[in-house]
């Protein structure tokens, strides 16, 4: 019988990679875990910037952090980012999928080179860094696997024919994956934000979007970390596996 401990400990000595990691939803997540002492990879595609001052804030904290550049839509990058972070810290513990763009258009007048391009990156960049990351995880015979999807994925959204359906194929891989690996220790979820204020929403007219939502309001990107938080490192969360957790406010309720 596992023995949760009433102090439960967080996660220092473990190493996590945040993908997307320089703004919105991925900077409040490598907080979260830096704040619980992981040493964190942030990574990011061009947004060098903000990612080195993310780090900067993380080290000035006390905490551990590195900023590594990688298009995780590509292979050769991916296995290069996986490289660098066995090399400087020699494990990885927690992999948090969460890189993605999007692409909005309705269906008619959606180009072909944008439908791939959300594709790529929000479902083929999943599939490419759990990949890497399981091969790590298996010989260390634990890791904890966190895939961001959202609410799209589960109820589809005018416009955005590309993007839920990227999402849509997250959660199907997060449940395979979290029965292939389950028996080595390594749980695999997933999150599905609702509106999140981030600057992927800033655009959206919010004012129609909160009337879908019971709680009446975005949400904030430390609410979507939270629960990453819980599904990284707290051992009560050990037990659970292949699960999708609404951050919504209550708009999807199945």
């Amino acid at each position: 019988m596992v023995q949760i401990p009433e102090n439960l400990p967080n996660l220092c000595d473990r190493v996590a990679i945040v993908t997307g990691a320089s703004r919105g939803i991925g900077r409040s997540a490598a907080l979260a875990l830096a704040h619980e002492g992981a040493k964190v990879v942030v990574n990011y595609s061009r947004s060098q910037e903000p990612a080195l001052t993310l780090v900067e804030e993380i080290t000035q904290t006390g905490g551990e952090a590195i900023a590594l550049s990688a298009d995780v839509s590509q292979s050769e990058q991916v296995e290069g980012l996986i490289k660098t972070t066995m090399d400087t810290w020699g494990r990885i513990d927690v992999l948090v999928n969460n890189a993605g763009i999007t692409r909005d258009n309705i269906l008619l007048r959606m180009k072909t080179e944008d439908w791939q391009a959300v594709i790529d990156l929000n479902l083929t960049g999943v599939f490419l860094c759990t990949r890497a990351v399981s091969k790590v995880m298996l010989k260390q015979r634990s890791g904890r696997i966190i895939n961001i999807t959202s609410v799209a994925g589960l109820m589809g959204n005018p416009g955005q024919a590309n993007y839920s359906a990227a999402k849509a194929g997250v959660i199907g891989f997060t449940k395979s994956v979290a029965k292939e690996l389950a028996g080595r220790g390594i749980t695999v979820n997933a999150v599905a934000p609702g509106f999140i204020a981030t600057d992927m929403t800033k655009d959206i007219p919010s004012e129609e979007i909160i009337k879908l939502i019971p709680l009446g309001r975005f949400g904030q990107p430390e609410e979507v970390a939270g629960m990453i938080r819980f599904l990284a490192g707290d051992p009560a969360s050990a037990y659970i596996t292949g699960q999708v957790f609404n951050v919504d406010g209550g708009m999807v309720m199945a």
